[in-house]
């Protein structure tokens, strides 16, 4: 077998073996713009309802690479001091599916004069775990994965929790979006887990001068027999109506983001990954949308524009 072939074989085989013992949240280029995919106590924090929808194409070009949407919508109650949300995320990878569904809870305390707040957030809700072994090519049809598994579903309940500090102009935070380690069995012979992610997030804005802002921010993702993650951003503001920034993911991949405030409460996003990898040789990059509103009460009207 050749050196290529052995490569395909295996990126096939990590795409199908979703369950394995690696990171199996959903990876986002725009994560500033959105936490609460990550950390439930970033619900609220914008004193606005916010819907934002997200589509991911990872590996664009690789049959069966990864494919994400979510769609989330959170608003600070009427106390400020309590933020709920909700999460529904598709994540489809090789014959494998799975559906998120999470209510995120947050309650904050000023912590200054200034207004900076410390955020404390829970999430809960159901994975719907689907597999699909009928779309497989198989050589030997007595297979026991293809035959036990051949339409695998389970339902998962989990937890995650987090903790977010924030101010006008600066944020930090870490999260693990699941707690709960369940048990997920395709076939009689391979079993794995749920792992707990953890992530530890932050950013701060700085006005070089009446035009431009610049808001250096960073990621670091961190799973059981998974490669530590560490993710740097630096993006400027012009006008206050336009990001332009770029990303470097530590042996992993860089890209561009753009993010266009087409007005006070609604902005549009783009960004390209390409892959520092081998995958580089089968793949044209990883590309994600973003799409986010602001519905806000008249009487609290336009304070300044989102940073994050």
């Amino acid at each position: 077998m050749t050196h290529t072939k052995q490569l395909i074989l295996s990126i096939l085989f990590i795409l199908v073996g979703y369950t394995s013992m690696a990171q199996q949240e959903t990876q986002h280029s725009m994560y500033f713009f959105n936490p609460v995919l990550m950390n439930p106590a970033y619900a609220g924090s914008q004193e606005a309802i916010q819907v934002t929808g997200t589509v991911r194409d990872q590996w664009t070009g690789l049959k069966g690479a990864p494919k994400t949407q979510v769609l989330s919508i959170h608003s600070p109650l009427k106390t400020e001091n309590i933020g709920i949300g909700l999460t529904v995320l598709n994540d489809q990878l090789g014959v494998t599916k799975n559906t998120g569904v999470y209510a995120d809870l947050a309650y904050s305390i000023k912590v200054n004069k200034r207004n900076n707040r410390l955020a404390f957030g829970l999430k809960a809700g159901m994975d719907f775990f689907r597999q699909d072994f009928s779309n497989l090519r198989v050589n030997d049809n007595t297979d026991e994965l293809y035959n036990n598994g051949f339409n695998y579903k389970k339902n998962l309940f989990n937890l995650g929790a987090g903790i977010y500090y924030y101010g006008k102009r600066h944020y930090l935070g870490i999260a693990t979006p699941r707690m709960l380690k369940n048990k997920i069995n395709v076939a009689a012979d391979q079993k794995a887990l749920q792992e707990n992610h953890y992530y530890f997030f932050g950013g701060i804005v700085v006005q070089l001068n009446p035009a431009i802002n610049m808001r250096p921010s960073f990621i670091v993702k961190y799973v059981n027999n998974a490669p530590l993650s560490i993710e740097g951003n630096l993006s400027f503001l012009f006008y206050d109506k336009i990001w332009i920034g770029a990303m470097y993911r530590h042996k992993a991949a860089a890209g561009l983001n753009i993010m266009y405030n087409i007005n006070q409460n609604l902005r549009i996003g783009y960004a390209y990954d390409y892959q520092l990898t081998s995958l580089q040789n089968y793949s044209q990059g990883s590309h994600e949308i973003m799409l986010s509103y602001d519905l806000r009460s008249k009487a609290k009207g336009f304070k300044s524009p989102r940073y994050f």
